[in-house]
């Protein structure tokens, strides 16, 4: 019988929850609902760099970074087997959601599920120890199971300073717009265009108070819309109200010609990876920036789970949207009270802007003051930051001088990457529950990045998508490098403010407009770019697309076709006349003129190549050819294209990309092809045997 060999689903080791109590068996008939991660087809996504020219779309990602359908149907013949309930299937999203009954869902991956109560709250859960089994079968196609333990796994990074009175207003704080100026975000510029996707793990907001706080500041309220997310819902009520109002009423009122749209899940990881994912992956609203302003320490997830939201937010920088995340509230412990250091997940990914805090002083558009945010003495909070102890040091912080984590050695990924106003006295004014309010954590940071973003994005009329490495070569050029203060909140002595990036407060908090001017002097030569029509190659669905492992090594050849001289009336007159039978007979020097290229085209397509670092092989006016050699890496910036290999159904596999190819638009009409990068067979031979 199929499924009978079980094995453990690695990762999934769960530990009992400090300060729960086992508080009973959970009913049998309880409907649990559950979300199963898949491997992707091929490898993994790519992480881009500062070169990478081109984000793939939705379509080309499910084609080359999608569940396989043979993964899909395995894991559905599971789930009949066990009885339950396929709710959705998703390719793009490499994943399965189930719904059964405790006991079937316990049977099914060999959970045992209990009820627990925390203490210190009262709050009830459903919950598990031990690892997960899964049938052999699903060795390596099953990433990550989540839905049967539903203890809260995150935290808003939002710090209260005490209710204001309606016609009070504190001297050292801000209204969002306030704290755009003083860091000299774009002013001509309002985000239309954009979608700013927003998390919530709670609360929600009141649409009375909304149109009272834009109003009171004068701008008009932006479009907003609550999402659901595994029965989440918009529901104010509750403390985590003021998370919610602070990220909207930051991004809204810096970027009020953005939509927003909020996505609300309950607090568990698989609440949370889900409402990721489907932000993420949403062809309807399409984000262009998601901000996140929840976290917990890397060592209060399950691996299965790290591993799930990591793939979800490299997901998010494969198809060119920006992530903003909250570094954290609790100094360099983040919160941890057993003595070691610790930095705040998902902030620690790799893939997310990780936004630490600072303590502004400012009047206009003059910032008089700026150290890192460090309030413990007063019990008001410090700047999350520090080394992970997970994710290895990624390339785009390898010049930055990040420390190996003093504790473990561990040479890991710093975070965070940049900061901004954190300090709740110095926080920001937003309206609450019919309440004015000052606020300030690192929550208020990821929305304020965020807004900035979709500023961006409409200046420069495309997605900036993941920002990293565009922002490290960038340097003090275009932050506000804080050296003063540290984020040390339990006499560990860790850390301290420096010249340059240190773990503290990343880079720096922003200078907007100079981070637009920079990134536009980078993007010209690429955002200046035409399509070559018809350049697009048509693949076969049924193929498996799959990355090249070492594209910096893989060489490649490529001809470049140009277009014939258009020198002389003669020439032009030749190639009609050849057409209409009037010129049967042509000299060599005739023919020349009729087909050779400018040797001025030919010279700008080889400058074209060089400029890209590709070698010249060969460039022939007669033949109206350039050919050139480099590796996948370089072509791939050239074309702005996406080499990759492609298998068919019959085992071949061939080097193909993603397309279309564009060049420089000096370069159009002149090139009018470029071949060799798409290397399937194009033809079959007619011999019968």
């Amino acid at each position: 019988m199929a499924f009978e060999n079980r094995i453990k689903l690695k990762g999934s080791e769960r530990r009992a929850l400090p300060g729960s109590t086992p508080v009973g068996a959970v009913d049998p008939n309880e409907t649990v609902r559950v979300t199963v991660f898949l491997r992707p087809k091929g490898a993994a996504p790519a992480v881009p760099g500062t070169g990478t020219p081109r984000r793939l779309s939705h379509e080309e990602f499910a084609q080359r970074h999608g569940a396989d359908p043979a993964d899909i149907a395995l894991v559905e013949k599971f789930a009949h087997a066990y009885q339950l309930t396929i709710v959705e299937s998703s390719a793009r999203k490499r994943r399965v959601i189930l719904t059964g009954t405790a006991q079937l869902v316990s049977q099914a991956f060999g959970a045992e599920l209990v009820c627990y109560r925390v203490e210190s709250t009262g709050h009830n859960f459903r919950g598990r120890t031990d690892s997960l089994t899964i049938p052999a079968e699903l060795e390596g196609v099953v990433v990550a199971v989540l839905g049967l333990d539903t203890r809260p796994i995150a935290k808003p990074h939002i710090r209260r300073s005490p209710r204001l009175l309606p016609h009070q207003v504190a001297t050292a704080t801000y209204t969002p717009p306030q704290v755009a100026a003083l860091y000299n975000f774009p002013g001509n510029v309002n985000g239309s265009g954009q979608t700013i996707a927003i998390i919530e793990l709670g609360g929600g907001y009141s649409t009375t108070d909304l149109q009272t706080y834009f109003s009171g500041l004068g701008i008009n309220e932006p479009s907003v819309t609550a999402v659901s997310v595994d029965g989440g819902q918009n529901s104010p009520g509750s403390q985590a109200d003021a998370e919610v109002m602070l990220d909207i009423e930051v991004a809204g009122s810096i970027a009020n010609g953005a939509n927003i749209a909020v996505y609300f899940a309950p607090n568990t990881d698989q609440g949370f990876i889900d409402a990721i994912t489907d932000a993420v992956h949403d062809t309807t609203r399409n984000p262009s920036v998601v901000s996140i302003s929840w976290g917990g320490p890397e060592n209060s997830w399950t691996q299965q789970s790290q591993t799930a939201m990591n793939s979800a937010l490299q997901d998010a920088a494969t198809l060119g949207v920006t992530v903003t995340i909250a570094a954290g509230d609790n100094g360099s412990s983040d919160g941890e009270s057993d003595g070691n250091l610790h930095v705040d997940f998902p902030a620690s990914s790799p893939f997310a802007l990780a936004c630490g805090g600072t303590t502004l002083v400012g009047s206009g558009t003059s910032i008089s003051s700026e150290v890192v945010w460090n309030e413990t003495a007063n019990n008001e909070g410090a700047t999350g930051g520090g080394v992970s102890n997970v994710f290895a040091l990624p390339s785009y912080q390898s010049s930055a001088g990040v420390p190996a984590q003093p504790q473990t050695s561990f040479v890991g990924r710093g975070v965070p990457d940049v900061a901004g106003d954190a300090d709740p006295t110095t926080g920001y004014q937003v309206l609450v529950d019919g309440q004015n309010e000052v606020v300030g954590g690192t929550s208020a940071v990821a929305p304020l990045w965020a807004a900035l973003v979709a500023l961006l994005n409409q200046q420069l009329g495309s997605n900036v998508g993941f920002l990293n490495p565009k922002l490290y070569p960038l340097g003090e050029s275009v932050f506000n490098d804080i050296t003063s203060g540290n984020n040390d909140d339990s006499g560990l002595g860790y850390y301290s403010a420096q010249t340059g990036w240190d773990p503290c407060n990343g880079l720096g908090s922003p200078n907007g407009s100079e981070i637009l001017n920079a990134l536009s002097s980078s993007s010209t030569s690429s955002s200046e770019r035409v399509v070559i029509s018809g350049s697009a190659p048509q693949h076969n669905p049924a193929d498996t697309m799959s990355e090249i492992p070492d594209p910096e090594q893989q060489e490649v050849t490529a001809t470049l076709i140009i277009q014939r001289s258009q020198q002389s009336d003669a020439a032009s007159q030749i190639g009609q006349d050849l057409l209409s039978g009037k010129a049967p007979h042509l000299s060599l020097k005739q023919a020349e003129e009729a087909t050779t290229a400018d040797p001025k085209d030919v010279a700008a397509v080889c400058a074209f190549a060089r400029e890209y670092g590709l070698t010249i092989l060969e460039e022939n006016p007669q033949t109206r050819t350039v050919r050139v050699q480099g590796s996948a890496q370089q072509m791939d910036q050239a074309f702005a294209i996406d080499l990759c290999w492609v298998t068919d159904t019959k085992g071949n596999r061939y080097l193909t990309y993603m397309g279309p190819i564009s060049i420089p638009k000096s370069l159009s009409g002149v090139v009018t092809a470029v071949l060799g990068l798409d290397q399937r067979p194009v033809a079959k031979h007619h011999a019968a045997r």
